[in-house]
C-alpha cells in the first residue's frame, strides 16, 4: 500500500510570485556555480575582460578542441535554406554588441511565429510573409535585451471561479452575465464593457458598486490582465455582465505587427460552454481564462496583482482624501505607472459615503512628469490631467484625453524628448507652472486630490530634481518604490521630505520578469494609437480608425502669405542651417504649441511692442475661422496676436524658422506657453506655401487658441522617428491582401460541387490579385529598411525552433544603483 506522499502528483499551476522568486534562485545558484563574486564589483555587473585560465583548464580546453565535436545543426535542414542557416550560425556566434531592446522591431522569426500561430486569431490577422527588420546598434539601453535563455512557460492561475450553469445567469453571442462568490475572482482577456448588477467588486484599484455605468476594459496581452474579484456580494455573490464592444482598436493590427496577438484568439473552454446555443464560428471581444494555459497562442500571460504592502498604502493615502499631493518616485520598472493607476482608480471609486469619510465629488489631478511614459499624453509631454472616472486599460488604450467623460487635459507643455535630462531647467519651469495651474483648479474644485508621477529619472541630476521638488511643491507624501534602496538615493530624498515635513513611504518594487514588447515598442503603439484615436461628439468611448495616415485627409496649414496660420517653425537641440529645416522636417513628430506672449522665449529680448505684418494677418485669418457661426461678429473686438518676427528666419522654401539662443534653440517659457498636441508634417509644397500636417487634435482647440491671439509654432523634438507611420501603408496592404486569398478559400470551399470555375471570375480574381500584390511591392519601395524576403520557407523552419526570442518575449533587467547609467536614461 502506498503512502499518501508517494503518490504522484499532478504540477499544479504557481502564481506569478513563486514562479519569480524560482527563477531568481535558480539564477543566483547557477550564477555561484560558474565564477565566484568579486567584491569590489556590483552584483550583476559582468567583468570587463576575461579571466585568465589556470594551467589545468587550459589543458582540458585544448583536449576538448581536439576531440571531435558532435553536430548541433539541424538534420531537417532543407538544402536551399542552408546559406540562410550557415548566416544565422555564424551571426549567433559573431561578438558584435548586443543590439538594445528598445531599437530592436520585431524580429522575422518573431513574425514568423506570431502569425503562424494566430492564423486561427481573426481572418484579418495578416500572414508573416515578408518583412525583415535590420535592428539598429549603439542604443545606451541597458536595462532590457530579448531573452537569449529559454523560459520555462508555466501554467499560472487567473481566474479563481469556474463557470457553470449555477453561476451564469445569461449569456449569448455578445453578453455575458455571470455571479462571482465572495473573494473569488474572473479574468478576461480582450476588451468589453462591464457592468456591476449586484454587488461589490474591485478592477485595478477601484471598487465598484451597482450603477447604471458601464465601464469600458481593454485587457490586451501585453500587460498584466486585470482581475474583476468580489468583495461583497447579495446572498455572497455579486453578479457582472460583460458585453462585447467594438472601439476598432482591433484594426490597428492592419497597420502594424506590434497589434498582432494582443487580444483574445479562438474560444476558450470556458467561452464553448457559454456559447452553446448560437453558432459554431462566433466570438466575442473577450474570453474567459482560467490558466496561462487556456490560451491558444501561449502567450506570456499573467494576472494583475498587488503586493500587501501597495494596497495597505493605497488605503493610508486615500485616507487623507482632498488633501492628499503624492509623488510617487523610484528606479525605472518599480511599478510608478502601475501604482499610480491603482491609486487613482481607488480614489475615483464612486464609493457611498457610509464606507470611507471622503466622498469624491472633485475628480483627481494627475500631475504626470514622465515625457517617456506618459498615462494620459502622446510622448514628450509633461501635464496637468482632471480625471473624473476610473481608467481600466494599458497607456495606449486612452492615448489623450479630450474632454471625454473619463477627464481632461487642464494644460501641457512639450519637452521635445522620452527624458527630462535634455534641458532640465524647462522641465522644472514645465512642473511648476503645472502645480500653479492645479493651484487654479483648486478654486473650482477644492477636494480634488494630486498624484504626481516622476519619472525614473532618480539619479544623479534627477534626484537634485526629485528633491527640488518635493521642497517646492508643498505635498503631503512622498512615494518611493524600491526597497532596496540604494542609500545615496534613499537619504537625500528622505531628508528633503523631513525638511519639508511630508513623511516618506518606502514600498517594495514589483517588476515584470517577461514582457512581450519592448519599450520603443510601447511607444511607437501608443503615439500610433494617438493618431488614429478619434472622440465622437455623440459617444462617450473613443473610436479608432485603420486607414493608414497617407491615405487620410490632411489638415493643411499656410506657413507664410496673406491667410498664414504658422507663425514659426522651431527645432530643439543643435542649431541647423535654415537651408535644411524642410528636409529636417518633412516625415517628423511635431508639437503644435500655442505661443501667449511675444517674450515667450526664454532669455529672449523682444518686446510685445514689436510690430510686424504678420500678425494682423493672422487675425484677419483667425476671425475668418472663429466667427463663421456668429451673427454679431462685426462689432467683436480682435484680439492682439503674439508677434515672434524678431527671432525668425526665412528659409528658400519661406518657411519660418523661429530661432533665438546660442548653439542650440531657447525652449518657450511654460507660463507663457502651452501644448495643444502632437502632429505629423506629411509634406511641404513650397509652391503654395502649405504644411500638410495628420493630427487627432480638434480644430475646436486651435480655434480656441487662435481666437485669445496666441502665436501657432510647430516644434520638432528629438522624439523617436514615427517609423510605424511609414510602414502603415505596407501592412494595410498585405493585410488586404491577406483577406481577400481568404475569401476565395471560403468561397471555393463552398463551391466544391463545381468541378470548372468560371473563365471570366476566374480572370477576374487574378487580376484583383495581381493589383494587391502590385500595391505591396509598391508600399514596400517606400520603407528602406523593411526587406520583402520572396521565400518563406526560411523563416517558416526559423519560428518552428520555438526560442523565446523567437517568440517575442523580453527579459527585464532593473539595476537601482547610481553607478548603473540609469541617469542617462531615456526610457523609465
Amino acid at each position: 500500500m502506498k503512502r499518501k506522499a508517494d503518490k504522484p502528483q499532478a504540477a499544479a499551476p504557481v502564481s506569478a510570485f513563486a514562479a519569480r522568486k524560482a527563477r531568481q534562485q535558480q539564477a543566483q545558484s547557477a550564477a555561484a556555480a560558474v565564477e565566484k563574486p568579486v567584491a569590489f564589483e556590483p552584483a550583476g555587473e559582468p567583468p570587463s575582460k576575461k579571466a585568465r585560465r589556470s594551467p589545468e583548464e587550459a589543458t582540458a580546453g585544448e583536449q576538448e578542441r581536439t576531440q571531435p565535436r558532435r553536430s548541433t545543426r539541424r538534420k531537417d535542414v532543407d538544402p536551399v535554406e542552408q546559406p540562410a542557416e550557415e548566416a544565422r550560425r555564424v551571426t549567433r556566434s559573431h561578438k558584435a554588441p548586443q543590439p538594445k531592446a528598445q531599437d530592436i522591431a520585431p524580429s522575422t522569426e518573431e513574425h514568423a511565429s506570431s502569425d503562424a500561430e494566430s492564423e486561427a486569431e481573426n481572418a484579418a490577422v495578416e500572414e508573416a510573409n515578408g518583412v525583415g527588420f535590420t535592428p539598429l546598434q549603439g542604443d545606451d539601453d541597458e536595462y532590457e535585451s530579448p531573452a537569449d535563455t529559454p523560459v520555462q512557460m508555466q501554467d499560472f492561475p487567473l481566474s479563481k471561479t469556474r463557470l457553470n450553469k449555477n453561476n451564469v445567469v445569461y449569456s449569448d453571442e455578445h453578453r455575458l452575465c455571470v455571479r462571482i462568490k465572495e473573494k473569488m475572482s474572473l479574468v478576461f482577456i480582450g476588451h468589453y464593457d462591464l457592468w456591476v448588477k449586484r454587488g461589490v467588486v474591485s478592477l485595478m484599484g477601484a471598487k465598484l458598486h451597482p450603477s447604471s455605468r458601464v465601464y469600458r476594459v481593454y485587457a490586451p496581452s501585453t500587460h498584466s490582465l486585470p482581475v474583476i474579484k468580489c468583495v461583497s456580494g447579495v446572498d455572497g455573490a455579486a453578479e457582472v455582465e460583460v458585453k462585447s464592444c467594438h472601439s476598432g482598436i482591433y484594426r490597428l493590427r492592419h497597420l502594424s505587427p506590434l497589434y498582432e496577438r494582443v487580444w483574445n484568439s479562438k474560444n476558450t473552454a470556458a467561452d464553448k460552454l457559454t456559447l452553446k446555443n448560437v453558432s459554431p464560428s462566433t466570438k466575442r471581444t473577450f474570453s474567459v481564462l482560467y490558466t496561462s494555459a487556456d490560451d491558444s497562442l501561449k502567450r506570456h500571460l499573467r494576472p494583475l496583482h498587488l503586493e500587501k504592502q501597495w494596497s495597505s498604502a493605497i488605503k493610508s493615502l486615500s485616507q487623507r482624501g482632498g488633501r492628499l499631493r503624492a509623488l510617487i518616485c523610484g528606479p525605472k520598472g518599480s511599478g510608478k505607472s502601475t501604482f499610480s493607476r491603482y491609486l487613482l482608480n481607488h480614489l475615483l471609486s464612486p464609493a457611498p459615503q457610509t464606507e470611507t469619510s471622503h466622498r469624491n465629488t472633485d475628480g483627481v489631478a494627475f500631475l504626470d512628469l514622465d515625457p517617456g511614459q506618459p498615462e494620459f499624453s502622446p510622448m514628450g509631454q509633461v501635464y496637468l490631467a482632471h480625471l473624473r472616472s476610473p481608467v481600466f486599460g494599458p497607456p495606449f488604450s486612452h492615448p489623450s484625453l479630450d474632454d471625454s467623460r473619463n477627464g481632461t487635459i487642464v494644460r501641457a507643455h512639450h519637452i521635445g524628448a522620452n527624458s527630462p535630462k535634455e534641458d532640465p531647467d524647462h522641465y522644472v519651469l514645465a512642473a511648476k507652472d503645472l502645480m500653479d495651474r492645479y493651484r487654479s483648479l483648486l478654486a473650482d474644485y477644492p477636494q480634488c486630490p494630486l498624484i504626481i508621477n516622476y519619472p525614473g529619472w532618480i539619479f544623479g541630476l534627477g534626484l537634485e530634481v526629485a528633491t527640488y521638488l518635493v521642497s517646492s511643491l508643498g505635498l503631503s507624501d512622498v512615494v518611493y518604490m524600491s526597497d532596496k534602496g540604494p542609500a545615496e538615493v534613499i537619504e537625500p530624498l528622505g531628508q528633503a521630505a523631513s525638511q519639508a515635513k511630508v513623511p516618506l513611504t518606502i514600498l517594495p518594487s514589483q517588476p515584470t520578469d517577461f514582457v512581450s514588447r519592448s519599450s520603443a515598442q510601447l511607444r511607437s503603439m501608443q503615439m500610433q494609437s494617438y493618431f488614429h484615436m478619434t472622440h465622437p461628439s455623440d459617444m462617450e468611448t473613443p473610436l479608432w480608425h485603420g486607414q493608414p495616415l497617407a491615405r487620410t485627409q490632411p489638415f493643411q496649414v499656410h506657413y507664410s502669405g496673406p491667410n498664414q496660420d504658422i507663425q514659426g517653425i522651431m527645432v530643439m537641440g543643435s542649431q541647423i542651417h535654415p537651408d535644411l529645416l524642410s528636409e529636417v522636417l518633412e516625415g517628423s513628430i511635431v508639437a503644435i504649441v500655442a505661443v501667449e506672449s511675444s517674450n515667450a522665449l526664454l532669455g529672449s529680448t523682444s518686446t510685445p511692442d514689436s510690430t510686424t505684418t504678420t500678425p494682423a494677418v493672422a487675425v484677419d485669418a483667425a476671425s475668418d475661422i472663429i466667427m463663421a457661426d456668429d451673427d454679431d461678429h462685426t462689432n467683436r473686438p480682435q484680439p492682439a496676436t503674439t508677434d515672434l518676427s524678431s527671432n525668425i528666419a526665412r528659409t528658400p522654401e519661406s518657411l519660418p524658422y523661429l530661432f533665438a539662443g546660442s548653439g542650440s534653440s531657447n525652449p518657450f517659457d511654460p507660463r507663457k506657453s502651452h501644448s495643444l498636441g502632437l502632429a505629423l508634417v506629411r509634406s511641404i509644397d513650397p509652391a503654395s506655401h502649405t504644411i500638410d500636417l495628420a493630427t487627432p487634435i480638434p480644430s475646436s482647440r486651435i480655434q480656441r487658441a487662435r481666437q485669445h491671439g496666441h502665436a501657432l509654432v510647430l516644434v520638432r523634438g528629438l522624439l523617436d522617428n514615427p517609423n510605424w507611420a511609414i510602414s502603415e501603408d505596407y501592412y494595410a496592404a498585405r493585410s488586404e491582401q491577406k483577406r481577400y486569398r481568404d475569401s476565395l478559400e471560403k468561397l471555393a470551399k463552398r463551391n466544391t460541387s463545381k468541378a470548372v470555375v468560371d473563365a471570366e471570375e476566374a480572370r477576374r480574381q487574378q487580376r484583383v490579385a495581381e493589383m494587391l500584390k502590385d500595391r505591396v511591392r509598391r508600399a514596400s519601395t517606400n520603407v528602406p529598411w523593411m526587406t520583402v524576403i520572396e521565400d518563406h520557407r526560411n523563416r517558416q523552419a526559423d519560428g518552428a525552433a520555438g526560442t523565446q526570442r523567437e517568440k517575442g518575449l523580453w527579459k527585464l533587467r532593473k539595476q537601482a544603483y547610481a553607478g548603473s547609467g540609469s541617469e542617462g536614461e531615456g526610457d523609465w
